[in-house]
């Protein structure tokens, strides 16, 4: 069983950073993906990014892309979401995730962290 906890979350002005984290626990991770997705008030949940997590590659939604950097630290089985020029448009409700495969769904989710950009 997969855990994913992520914390970071907060209140930050027009143009500040965050950094998010997303520890996971459960069964080695070799061959699984770590995502990022994140929901506004009223809003489909959508991708923000991607972590391979046996190479490190990355994959970003365009609406980030430049300004977000994920990234992954095998020691200590967690991912991060560097924020940098954030936006009001980036206030949502942000998500982690794993699949168990680069190709498969994703199963796993955590319990989500609020971030809010005000302008």
């Amino acid at each position: 069983q997969v855990e994913l906890v992520e914390s970071g979350g907060g209140l930050v002005q027009a143009g500040g950073s965050l950094r998010l984290s997303c520890a996971a626990s459960g069964p080695t991770f070799s061959g699984y993906k770590l995502g990022w997705f994140r929901q506004a008030p009223g809003k489909e949940r959508e991708f923000v990014s991607t972590v391979i997590w046996s190479t490190g590659r990355t994959y970003y939604a365009d609406s980030v892309k430049g300004r977000f950097t994920a990234s992954r630290d095998k020691a200590k089985n967690t991912v991060y979401l560097q924020m940098n020029s954030l936006k009001p448009e980036d206030t949502a409700v942000y998500y982690c995730a794993g699949a168990t495969s680069t190709q498969g769904a994703y199963a796993y989710w955590g319990q989500g962290t609020q971030v809010t950009v005000s302008s």
